[in-house]
């Protein structure tokens, strides 16, 4: 309820023009707080999840700063200034972000898919499809922009191939992967960015 309840605020803010600039701010905390929720459901905080934690964060940070950097893997892009504090160009949270997402999208496979090569490709492609409606609506709000406005091809390739490293990490390390909110939570955010997605178009 309560995460349901965080992304219905999101939503008004976000839709109202004299609310959007200071819900744009909070959205690093809506993150952070989302993330908190998903993990208190989790029960196995062992030394092999924390490895798959930073595991996650770190990779999904050095390929951000990469692209950013460099205009590989993604395209050329830039971060703007609402996503709070920043490493060599990409704020923290990005590299949460990957975590949260791998996290919720494995969870949701584990158990469905016995191959670790299919389940890491299906559960990427997910994500793949999260970022085509999350993207619009991040260039919208000012979370990134993209080079002469257009999204390249290679962001959703980058994408997939990323998500793919984290997700076959997720499948191969060993810690109890069954979480009540993975599915609940991966709907909320579809939904939070698809009507987003209707509302700024």
């Amino acid at each position: 309820m309560v995460v349901l309840i965080l992304h219905l605020v999101g939503l008004f803010g976000l839709s109202v023009p004299q609310f959007r600039p200071y819900f744009q701010y909070l959205t690093p905390f809506h993150l952070l707080a989302v993330t908190g929720i998903l993990l208190s459901f989790h029960t196995d905080f062992n030394r092999r999840f924390i490895f798959f934690a930073l595991f996650a964060f770190t990779v999904g940070m050095v390929s951000e700063i990469i692209g950013v950097k460099t205009g590989l893997i993604f395209g050329e892009y830039n971060y703007g200034p609402v996503l709070g504090p920043r490493l060599m160009g990409v704020p923290l949270i990005i590299g949460l972000n990957w975590f949260l997402l791998v996290y919720l999208t494995g969870g949701i496979l584990h158990g469905w898919i016995k191959s670790d090569f299919l389940a890491g490709a299906a559960s990427s492609l997910l994500m793949v499809v999260m970022d085509l409606i999350l993207e619009p609506v991040a260039v919208a709000l000012d979370f990134w922009e993209w080079e002469r406005n257009d999204i390249p091809l290679s962001n959703f390739a980058g994408w997939f191939f990323i998500a793919f490293i984290i997700q076959l990490a997720y499948r191969k390390t060993s810690f109890g992967k069954k979480n009540p909110l993975n599915v609940f939570i991966f709907v909320n955010l579809m939904l939070f960015f698809s009507i987003l997605a209707i509302i700024l178009d």
